[in-house]
């Protein structure tokens, strides 16, 4: 306390003007101290991230505060509704988007499960099911696209059977064929650990001869709906199934990934996801409201491999919306395939944006109609044959979009299914032939001779040079009139088996 006295009656001796420079220093050393505050807050709130290799990319704390605040944000999975189960394919359920929340760092050191011959290069990416068509790989690979991750199957929602996705093995072969390194998923609706391990060995054995470098990945959706298999079991039930499916994966010599929503696993909402980021490599859906890489990371603050940033990508080479990727990994070579057996050659599901009703019928050209390779009357497809009016081929499915199946000495083709008759006795309708005459008659049917004679021409003129004269009818002659136009004053008439024209002024109606 006397220290304190005496400090007082120091400051009080001072004049005004020593008082005016004590209180500057003051100001100043608070000023330093608030500043030192808040620049070791920023360090700590992470306000550099690691990406490429351990590269430090700065952010625009700013940009990123108001993008909170000024961006609606949504998720690309798993914020499915209780929407009616309406077909055997679980990833055929619209997923509606939510609203997210602000972006976070990627540090790719934290992935656990690590490849000998994995990278920390970002590499770009997309995926892709027989919901994108036919793709053309070589257009892909022409845009620089570095690696795919194909859905190779799914396990149906209703009856829980393993289905092969149809365009599977079409787009690993042609990815693979132009240098695009391959990836895969499945998706699982597995209601037991030992279910999801009979996924994951068939997955091992459907991809064994083709080379995937990338993940296998576990993805899981829909489980919220009332009419999936999967809607009442535990969060804990379905990570024991996930683990056990990546285990499985693992084993059998794949690196594994698992693939949820950002929603589904932050603070452990669906998942256990806690469990899962500890043993692999995690894949996170979320779309921010401005793309990447305006967005430089996603807002999912748990640790993540891959990142799928959007389901409305544009690539060429591909005719529908698709979903984008950037992993913070690559590969600096190809994996070889398992099993080395060349796979054998397949060709695209050209049905596979369409579907067909099964029908086994005889059908026939109402007049002629094209067969096709695929169902397109654009420059994708082939004609092959064009079938005429009384020749058969057996239908065996009618598309809602116009088209049908029809097999032809044993090979498909297709054809608009509004030109196909089921009905073989069609006739197609005659049409009367050109004779060059444009006026027109009312037909009427009625005999008439000439008043006195009158000249019968080819054509309703008096021009010699365009309506020679054929014959002429004299008073007493009988011609039958069909037809007359009263506005120019001619009349069509049969006369010894021909059809000609006269002036109707020189003829008179028999009585």
């Amino acid at each position: 306390m006397a220290k304190r006295t005496n400090l007082a009656k120091v400051i009080k001796n001072l004049s005004a003007k020593e008082k005016a420079i004590l209180i500057g220093i003051a100001a100043v050393v608070v000023a330093v101290i608030v500043i030192a505050v808040v620049l070791l807050a920023g360090n700590d709130r992470g306000e550099d991230k690691k990406t490429d290799g351990g590269n430090v990319v700065k952010q625009d704390k700013d940009k990123d505060e108001a993008s909170k605040d000024d961006h609606e944000e949504s998720e690309g999975a798993g914020n499915t509704a209780d929407i009616p189960i309406t077909d055997e394919d679980p990833q055929e359920i619209i997923t509606p988007n939510k609203p997210e929340g602000d972006g976070a760092s990627v540090d790719i050191s934290d992935v656990i499960t690590k490849d000998e011959n994995e990278t920390e290069d970002i590499t770009f990416g997309i995926d892709v099911s027989y919901y994108q068509g036919t793709i053309s790989w070589k257009k892909v690979a022409e845009s620089g696209i570095d690696f795919v991750m194909v859905r190779v199957g799914y396990r149906t929602m209703a009856n829980g059977e393993i289905a092969a996705d149809t365009n599977a093995k079409y787009n690993m072969q042609e990815a693979q064929k132009y240098g695009i390194k391959v990836g895969a998923y499945f998706f699982s609706t597995a209601t037991t650990n030992n279910e999801a391990i009979e996924e994951a060995n068939w997955v091992a054995d459907y991809i064994s001869k083709y080379k995937i470098t990338y993940p296998v990945a576990y993805n899981c959706e829909g489980f919220e709906n009332s009419g999936s298999r999967q809607y009442n079991m535990t969060k804990t039930q379905r990570t024991d199934a996930a683990l056990a499916f990546m285990n499985r994966i693992t084993e059998r010599g794949y690196s594994a990934m698992f693939y949820a929503s950002k929603s589904e696993m932050e603070g452990d909402a669906d998942w256990e996801t806690s469990r899962i980021s500890s043993l692999y490599k995690v894949w996170v859906a979320q779309y921010p409201s401005t793309p990447y890489p305006q967005t430089t990371a996603s807002s999912y603050t748990g640790t993540h491999a891959m990142w799928q940033h959007t389901n409305k990508g544009t690539v060429p080479g591909i005719s529908k919306p698709v979903d984008v990727n950037i992993a913070y990994f690559g590969y600096d070579t190809e994996k070889e395939a398992q099993d080395t057996t060349t796979p054998e050659e397949v060709g695209a599901d050209v049905e596979a944006l369409m579907k067909f009703t099964t029908v086994e019928e005889t059908v026939t050209a109402k007049e002629e109609t094209r067969l096709r390779d695929k169902p397109s009357q654009g420059s994708d497809s082939n004609v092959t044959y064009t079938l005429k009016n009384g020749e058969t081929v057996t239908r065996t499915g009618v598309s809602n979009s116009g088209w049908s199946r029809v097999v032809l000495n044993g090979k498909t083709y297709y054809a608009v299914s509004s030109l196909l008759t089921t009905d073989l006795s069609y006739k197609p309708p005659q049409e009367a032939p050109d004779d060059g005459i444009k006026t027109e008659f009312t037909a009427v049917n009625e005999k008439v001779t000439a008043k006195e004679v009158v000249n019968l021409r080819t054509k309703p003129s008096v021009d010699d040079s365009i309506a020679p004269v054929a014959a002429q009818l004299k008073n007493g002659d009988v011609a039958t009139r069909t037809g007359i136009n009263n506005e120019v004053g001619w009349s069509r008439v049969e006369y010894n088996g021909q059809v000609l024209y006269c002036v109707s002024s020189y003829l008179k109606v028999v009585e």
